[in-house]
């Protein structure tokens, strides 16, 4: 199965369409720019969301749950927003059908015209911002910090699995405070919480930065990003978390007692990270065999695979590896026992090395005889022998060098392919050969941002955080600047 995969090398798009596909993470469906998320797929996502989500209680965010559906005049309220989205937004003109007259199909009944046509979500801050209008009154009721786990949809015109699509599952967090310095602390804090689930659980390092005018959040006053590099030396959004001043406070009338007596507009922050993040997880440390999988998503984090020829060896084998797994799972690990005898050994292999199983331990009657399994690990493809004795301790500490080794991997191709520059044709030329995130002097002006767009593909993925201020020329237009900016080609 992993040669059926087209090499990175030979065409890394068309590998990364292979493997989400072959690997049974997810297909195209019958809507246009829909996926399929695949039982496979969805176990990952499944432990994406228990983290994040236990990281959003442990920062004091509750779970709630909105309308799919916002009254279009709700969007004309906040004008950037509405001009953000307007392009991407599917709406619901009717609310019923009707046989055709011949009865051979149905049609949109013309007599069932909505008075006020429904967006489907693209984004909810209007829907919400008019929902704590409700609940907000004074300073005592703040501050509010919610977060709904959902689905949104977004007219996409070219879409790719996980990466970009019409509809796409997703968190959005939306908080209400008392104070401006509140809500910035807010939006901060909860990009760090993005920043440390990418790192620590999907192992793929970060850039936690600011983004630019031009490419902020429609509706924010600042958006916050962290941005990672892919093998193929492109950038992805991994994640954004706005601060949104008063604005929607506004456009909603959203106002409260403040502790001096006077009514003052609410605060505003909303943040969200998506099922983006599983072709992150893919395109940051794969290869031409199939899935990596660091330990701390794996669904399945060791499997166990027999290979004997008699039923006695198949009996005694189970019994050894039955008591294995028991060991493993009191340990925490998440194990599975493959004793299918549909499917010869040599397939288990490949299928478990496909969908990227950190650990495989392969036991036969010699490895038996001896108390020994096989230990095959994903991330390095080495192999050597491991005593069943005690094995759940040094599965445990593998599973986490391993975990270790596939950050440190990523962090070192991210680290060698952040190139600085200081003229426009070092950055054209770093560009064209080498990719990656280009740090480069920009005089801070739109127009500047924008031609160099045009020409280039390039964009500003963020004004890095905790950058020390250092003098220097635009390299477009040889303006004062006063720091340097990440550019880099992105999905």
């Amino acid at each position: 199965m992993a040669k059926e995969l087209t090499p990175r090398g030979e065409n890394y798009s068309q590998w990364y369409n292979d493997l989400v596909i072959k690997a049974d993470l997810a297909e195209q469906s019958a809507v246009r720019g829909c996926m399929v998320i695949k039982p496979y797929g969805y176990a990952i996502w499944e432990k994406m969301q228990r983290a994040l989500d236990d990281k959003f209680k442990e920062t004091g965010h509750h779970n709630a749950y909105f309308p799919i559906f916002i009254p279009k005049s709700f969007f004309c309220r906040e004008a950037e927003h509405v001009k953000g989205f307007a392009k991407e937004c599917a709406v619901v003109t009717h609310y019923r059908l009707r046989s055709t007259e011949d009865g051979s199909a149905v049609e949109v009944d013309p007599n069932a015209k909505l008075e006020e046509e429904l967006i489907v979500r693209p984004t909810s801050e209007t829907i919400i911002w008019n929902t704590y209008k409700n609940w907000i009154q004074s300073y005592r009721d703040l501050p509010i910090l919610c977060n709904q786990w959902a689905n949104v949809v977004r007219w996409e015109m070219r879409t790719r699995l996980f990466l970009r699509t019409a509809e796409f599952l997703w968190q959005e967090g939306h908080t209400a405070h008392e104070t401006q310095e509140e809500a910035e602390a807010e939006a901060r804090k909860m990009l760090d919480v993005y920043s440390d689930f990418a790192e620590n659980f999907m192992a793929v390092p970060v850039i936690r930065g600011v983004k630019t005018a031009n490419e902020r959040f429609a509706g924010a006053l600042n958006t916050y990003t962290i941005e990672a590099l892919m093998q193929d030396g492109k950038a992805l959004q991994s994640g954004t978390s706005h601060f949104l001043g008063q604005n929607f406070a506004k456009a909603f009338d959203v106002t409260f007692m403040n502790r001096e007596g006077k009514s003052e507009y609410v605060w505003a922050t909303s943040w969200g990270v998506s099922t983006r993040l599983m072709g992150a997880l893919i395109m940051a440390h794969s290869d031409d065999n199939g899935l990596v999988l660091p330990p701390k998503l794996a669904p399945t984090q060791v499997v166990i695979v027999p290979v004997y020829k008699t039923n006695d060896e198949r009996a005694a084998i189970a019994a050894k590896a039955n008591e294995v797994v028991s060991r493993l799972r009191a340990k925490g690990i998440s194990v599975l026992f493959d004793d299918n005898d549909k499917k010869k050994p040599g397939w288990k292999f490949a299928e478990y090395e496909l969908k990227g199983f950190p650990i495989r331990i392969a036991l036969g009657p010699r490895d038996l005889a001896k108390n020994e399994g096989e230990v095959h690990r994903r991330d390095t493809m080495e192999k050597f022998q491991m005593s069943l004795d005690g094995i759940e301790d040094r599965i445990a500490v593998l599973l986490d060098e391993m975990q270790t080794n596939i950050f440190n991997k990523a962090k070192a191709y991210r680290d060698a392919h952040i190139t600085r520059v200081d003229t426009y044709d070092e950055f054209k030329e770093v560009l064209k050969n080498k990719g990656g995130f280009v740090s480069a002097h920009w005089d801070g002006t739109t127009e500047t941002e924008v031609r160099i767009k045009e020409e280039t593909k390039a964009t500003i993925r963020c004004i890095p955080l905790g950058n020390e201020p250092e003098e220097g020329k635009c390299i477009l237009t040889g303006n004062p600047s006063h720091q340097r900016v990440l550019f880099a080609i992105s999905y």
